[in-house]
């Protein structure tokens, strides 16, 4: 059973690389493959409503045998491709158990007067890319770095994590130091692993979230929040005070993990070990600022002219312009590639308090940085711990629906909670699990993640006086 999932998840991904529309890459191709399906099916559609008989018994044997001609061609080339999925998810996980792992908790002091800019300075100092050449890629399963920036709620207990490589330890305490030198920062025991999944004595609860609009739009920043200048306390707005005042209001049996995966933006392509090549992030936010100003991508001139032969000068609204600067100013960042994760759990004594919970959690999470001219997060129809509603309205016809939902989401809440624990999302064992990779730049990173100032007075969010340090080393002994 185990080894049919695994080959089900290969020709998912199989087909999503040869049917989903390419970025900036093999669109001609595309279009053609695509185009051809499509003007098949309209056919075989037209031939059915004239009533046109088609004898399907001798198109069928035609078929059969086209597709047995050619399959020294096609079968050779889909093998390779299952082999190698198989082959690099296997020495991939090798390298990942081999690299280390360790969690890292940021303890806060009372007085933080940093606003979130240096925690943008934090992230583009940690834009890890990676590089490697076919041996390292298709032998030693090497890939690239990725960090895990993590916010935990006990019972209204918060907490700030960092989970990464042993190997960048050190890289990331120098960094964190040199942006918010009061912070401390000491070795965790992993959270994940204290919790114990034990349905129905107690609940869980899991989603990802995606981005609402193409990536090049931002979401709500501490830029739009006024938080680049440097301001009175008492007058800042800081659009983490809404989630993290709902996380320490969490009651006695209830936990929130948050989990937000980065890894640095690159084009990869077959030395990544990748059939295709990445979308081009830039050309794309390029294509979308065109789309607004409606121009002629090459010129830069308007598509439109006057009858003279002069371009005629759109005029944009005043949200037309706002997309356009937030788009060019994004373009200008360093970009990650994102995944964020959201699980609730709550105990016997807190069943009551679920449904209220998650409600109001989701909202706090997304309403500071969401924006209707900009971008925001939304749930992933596919990706939560439950079965969609059409799959409960199916299930209920024939009586299935109480049953299935006890198999599916006790099995999806235990896939949701190990890729939790693993920090899997871009690579094996849970690559692209239930979700896809979305883009935020170090700008929108130091948003949704920062050092919270004296603005967040959550009385349950502890904080250390000041941070511990070394006795200076000319001492008198």
């Amino acid at each position: 059973m185990h080894y049919a999932e695994e080959l089900v998840e290969i020709a998912g991904e199989l087909a999503h690389e040869m049917f989903a529309m390419p970025h900036g890459h093999g669109k001609g191709l595309w279009f053609l493959l695509v185009g051809s399906g499509l003007t098949t099916f309209a056919i075989g559609l037209y031939v059915y409503a004239k009533g046109v008989r088609i004898p399907l018994g001798t198109l069928w044997w035609q078929v059969s045998g086209f597709i047995y001609t050619w399959y020294p061609i096609w079968l050779p080339l889909f093998l390779l491709k299952i082999f190698l999925e198989l082959w690099l998810k296997y020495i991939r996980l090798g390298f990942l158990g081999r690299v280390g792992e360790v969690l890292l908790e940021i303890r806060i002091p009372k007085i933080i007067e940093k606003t979130p800019k240096a925690m943008e300075l934090f992230f583009m100092a940690m834009y890890e890319t990676g590089s490697v050449d076919y041996v390292e890629t298709y032998w030693d399963g090497k890939v690239r770095p990725w960090f895990s920036y993590e916010i935990a709620s006990f019972g209204g207990d918060i907490h700030f994590y960092v989970w990464t490589w042993a190997k960048y330890r050190n890289s990331f305490e120098a960094q964190m130091y040199a942006q918010y030198p009061t912070v401390e920062i000491v070795e965790s025991e992993d959270y994940t692993k204290k919790k114990v999944y034990d349905p129905p004595n107690n609940f869980m609860w899991g989603t990802h979230f995606i981005l609402q609009k193409p990536d090049p739009y931002p979401i709500m920043t501490y830029i739009d929040y006024g938080l680049d200048k440097e301001t009175e306390e008492e007058y800042k707005v800081d659009p983490l005070s809404t989630l993290l005042e709902y996380l320490g209001s969490m009651k006695k049996g209830e936990e929130v993990w948050i989990q937000i995966l980065s890894q640095a933006y690159k084009i990869r392509g077959i030395k990544e070990g990748q059939m295709f090549k990445d979308k081009d992030w830039i050309a794309e936010g390029h294509a979308e600022v065109n789309k607004i100003m409606r121009r002629d991508p090459k010129t830069k001139s308007s598509r439109s002219q006057t009858a003279t032969g002069f371009p005629i000068i759109p005029t944009l609204t005043e949200g037309e312009k706002k997309q356009v600067e937030a788009i060019e100013r994004s373009l200008d960042k360093r970009a990650f590639l994102c995944s964020i994760r959201l699980c609730y759990h709550a105990e016997k004594e807190a069943f009551h308090l679920i449904s209220s919970s998650i409600s109001g959690l989701l909202g706090t999470f997304r309403k500071p940085f969401n924006s209707n001219l900009l971008n925001g997060f939304k749930l992933d129809a596919n990706s939560w711990t439950d079965l969609q509603d059409s799959t409960k309205d199916f299930l209920f016809l024939f009586g299935l629906k109480e049953k299935m939902m006890k198999i599916y989401i006790t099995k999806y809440a235990t896939y949701f909670i190990d890729a939790f624990r693993r920090r899997s999302f871009f690579y094996a064992p849970f690559r692209n699990w239930k979700s896809r990779p979305f883009i935020l730049t170090c700008e929108e990173l130091a948003t949704i993640y920062h050092i919270p100032g004296q603005v967040v007075t959550t009385p349950t969010f502890e904080r250390i006086p000041s941070k511990k340090v070394e006795p200076p080393a000319n001492l008198p002994v």
